[in-house]
């Protein structure tokens, strides 16, 4: 994939693998639903008192294995620096607001205005926060599908490649 391919991909999904490193332990991996924040920027929410918060917090290198949602998985992996963007005690707002966004995303549509108020009680509830990721990096691997026994002949693996987001 070029350039242009790449962030085509990442802008026509909306699940990914989100992965950051545990202060203990491996690295965490949690499956969650992103939206795009004009061409070059990610975001995502969480509750204020989930790992993924305190991870941002504590070091802001992240990645994201943004996934197609058919099988078989074709995926891309984005490095992003991520940044706590908005908390319901400094912007309530731009939290709703993320969350109603976010809503569309994971209906596949625009919600009504009615669902505001969801939108308000679960954030208020959850101490809900909007991470904000921007990436600068991403590893391709060519994928390589086997759908039957001819599928196998020749079949051969490439090394990926890390590659600048701009």
């Amino acid at each position: 994939m070029n350039n242009a391919e790449r962030k085509e991909f990442v802008r026509a999904h909306r699940t990914a693998v989100f992965g950051y490193n545990r202060r203990n332990d491996g690295p965490s991996m949690s499956i969650v639903y992103y939206m795009m924040d004009g061409a070059d920027e990610m975001l995502i929410s969480t509750m204020a008192e989930r790992g993924k918060a305190a991870a941002v917090r504590r070091n802001p290198k992240v990645s994201l294995c943004v996934l197609d949602e058919k099988w078989p998985p074709t995926y891309l992996q984005v490095y992003c620096n991520a940044r706590i963007d908005a908390t319901m005690e400094s912007n309530p707002q731009a939290v709703v607001d993320g969350m109603m966004r976010l809503y569309a995303v994971m209906a596949g549509r625009p919600m009504a205005d009615e669902a505001r108020a969801n939108a308000e009680e679960t954030c208020r509830r959850e101490k809900r926060l909007i991470v904000r990721l921007a990436p600068y990096a991403t590893f391709q691997t060519p994928p390589r599908h086997v759908y039957s026994e001819q599928d196998t002949a020749g079949l051969t693996h490439r090394v990926g490649q890390l590659m600048p987001w701009n």
